[in-house]
């Protein structure tokens, strides 16, 4: 087969793409965008066809199973999960690690596996602190099982939601002669994915203590032990009350300013024309009077109180209510993968003007960041310490821009309609199981229930959607159209075949799997799902294998994301559990191994 010109721009069109992927020049979402573009002004794919992405069966079932998941978190339906965990766990830690694990598996097969273990790092965190165990040897296999149980069903994965499709495409490009490829039902791929997530769990079991950091126990947010902060963050010292005198040079200055000063404090709240309040932002000015509630050794504070004539007040007379353990306190907020805030500087996001809160600190893949915060520009799984009040902090962690990775002491919002949001999961899921009817359409049937029934409002759904994943995915799906409409894939698939030889269906399996591993490893897994899938079909057409099997091979292989914090789950786990890239490598280097073992091994069996 030779090149055509088509195909010279589609290849183009790949390493343009795989470039910005690895780079990260852009966000994921704005590199699709730009390929869609280019598609559609080299004329690659039909001007009618070219956005038939955003209504694909695909793409509107990863937004019903994002509501659908909301709905279920929203009820508190995970704290009664949590609660049998500890109930049935005891105190063991291998004990619990396998029902936490295995709990965040089986919920991950019936939504999107980053946010099954966003629902986790707090159950985590609060399962810690009852039961002593750190929170480190409990969230690396917990996010390593979040992510294997987006195999247990079609709809676990964006990949596997993609397959379908990515099936569809191919049967209207294949060779005259070749037998159509049947699509996947909803559990066809759930005994790959119970074998998988059982060798995760067994691997932990048997090499988990060989395997996790040895670190220092931590529990979450108010119950953590005092000197939790202070080893890890170097956060220190007590809360004082300053005066401002006539004579200081503070009078005047924002207290923006004030902090810069060397040997500054950390300033937590303030008194000054209004009622005192915590989080004072950076704009508010302080006068002659003002009382000033900060953090730091008390040798640091008097140092400050000296060399900007302050008056440091005996006890807490101003702030003491606002400063109880029991509504204030220093806790740990994570950026999720899809938040909106990434890229934005902490000064940008104004968190203390707009949520009340002071960050401290900044956790970000085990270097800690505390000189210039406000100018520290916020990536995905920086773990923010931060002082607020819980109040405050419940209404943080309703935003989905942040993950609260601490046992609040707030109520659930909507136990009262637990019964109605497991209702409708349930409708969906028969839908899917005992009609004929489109995966999105079953799907969406249960997301509007839950909307219907009040167990989340219309914005509450549409802010449950992470439209950065809904992008990537309908950009993208043009491309894996132009890949087989060009037959750049048969091309591919055919080079690909000549460089290795005459050699076995096993060995080619091997191969595409260790390729789909990398391509995820560097790129997302969708992007390496829609350029991987097309190529594994036409191999498989070419050396007369079965082209499903070759596909599914693929598309699970993109899940086998445990060497680096590339995935949004471990990004996701990362700040929390204090963990390092070495922690990643040293876990992932065997599980890898082993998932393409078991992986090639069950679907040979199956197929």
């Amino acid at each position: 087969m030779e090149l055509t010109t088509d195909m010279l721009l589609v290849l183009g069109i790949l390493v343009l793409a795989a470039t910005m992927f690895i780079t990260e020049l852009v966000r994921v979402d704005v590199t699709a965008v730009v390929i869609l573009v280019i598609l559609g002004l080299l004329g690659l794919v039909p001007s009618g066809q070219l956005f038939n992405g955003f209504s694909s069966n695909a793409v509107i079932s990863v937004i019903a199973v994002m509501i659908l998941g909301a709905g279920l978190d929203r009820t508190g339906a995970m704290s009664v999960v949590a609660a049998m965990i500890v109930k049935l766990g005891g105190r063991t830690e291998q004990r619990i690690m396998t029902m936490i694990s295995g709990s965040v598996a089986v919920i991950s097969g019936f939504m999107q596996n980053v946010g099954a273990a966003a629902l986790f790092i707090p159950l985590v965190s609060r399962i810690s602190a009852r039961t002593s165990i750190p929170q480190s040897r409990l969230l690396l296999p917990m996010g390593y099982c979040a992510i294997l149980g987006g195999t247990l069903t079609l709809v676990g994965s964006s990949p596997l939601i993609l397959l379908n499709d990515l099936i569809a495409n191919a049967n209207g490009s294949l060779p005259p002669g070749a037998s159509s490829l049947e699509s996947f039902n909803l559990f066809d791929v759930t005994p790959i994915g119970i074998a998988l997530i059982l060798m995760g769990i067994i691997y932990f079991l048997l090499f988990g203590r060989f395997l996790m950091p040895k670190v220092k126990t931590m529990t979450s947010g108010n119950k953590r032990p005092k000197t939790y902060f202070a080893d890890v963050y170097g956060i220190r010292g007590d809360i004082f009350e300053l005066l401002v005198t006539m004579d200081s040079p503070l009078v005047g200055m924002k207290v923006g300013d004030a902090e810069k000063l060397v040997g500054a404090p950390l300033i937590l709240a303030i008194r000054n024309t209004e009622a005192p309040r915590l989080a004072p932002p950076s704009e508010d000015m302080i006068w002659v009077g003002t009382i000033l509630g900060v953090m730091g050794t008390r040798e640091q504070v008097l140092e400050f109180c000296e060399k900007q004539e302050c008056r440091l007040q005996p006890r807490l007379r101003t702030f003491g209510h606002l400063f109880n353990p029991a509504l204030a306190g220093i806790t740990e907020v994570v950026i999720p993968p899809a938040s909106q805030l990434i890229g934005s500087t902490i000064g940008e996001v104004r968190l203390r003007s707009r949520f009340g809160i002071s960050v401290l600190a900044v956790n970000r893949r085990g270097e800690i960041l505390t000189e210039e915060l406000r100018n520290v520009r916020l990536e995905s799984g920086d773990c923010l310490v931060s002082h607020s009040s819980w109040k405050d902090l419940a209404k943080l962690d309703k935003d989905r821009d942040f993950l609260v990775a601490s046992d609040l002491p707030k109520e659930e919002a909507r136990p009262q309609k637990v019964s109605y949001a497991l209702m409708f999961f349930a409708i969906a899921l028969g839908l899917v199981l005992f009609t004929d009817l489109r995966l999105s359409l079953a799907l969406l049937v249960g997301a509007i229930g839950m909307v219907l029934s009040g167990v989340l409002s219309m914005d509450e759904a549409y802010a449950a959607v992470s439209w950065k994943t809904v992008f990537l995915l309908a950009c993208l799906i043009p491309l894996g159209n132009a890949m087989e409409s060009t037959a750049t894939a048969a091309w591919m698939a055919e080079s690909m075949i000549n460089l290795l030889g005459d050699v076995s269906p096993l060995i080619l399996q091997i191969t595409l799997a260790i390729l789909a591993t990398l391509f995820t490893l560097m790129m997302s897994n969708v992007g390496a799902t829609i350029i991987l899938v097309p190529l594994a079909i036409n191999v498989a057409i070419t050396t007369n294998t079965d082209p499903a099997a070759m596909a599914l091979i693929v598309v699970l292989a993109t899940s086998n994301a445990f060497l680096l914090p590339t995935h949004q789950v471990n990004a996701l786990t990362m700040g929390p559990g204090n963990y390092r890239v070495a922690d990643f490598m040293r876990a992932g280097i065997g599980l890898s191994v082993l998932y393409i073992g078991v992986l090639v091994a069950m679907v040979n069996w199956l197929y």
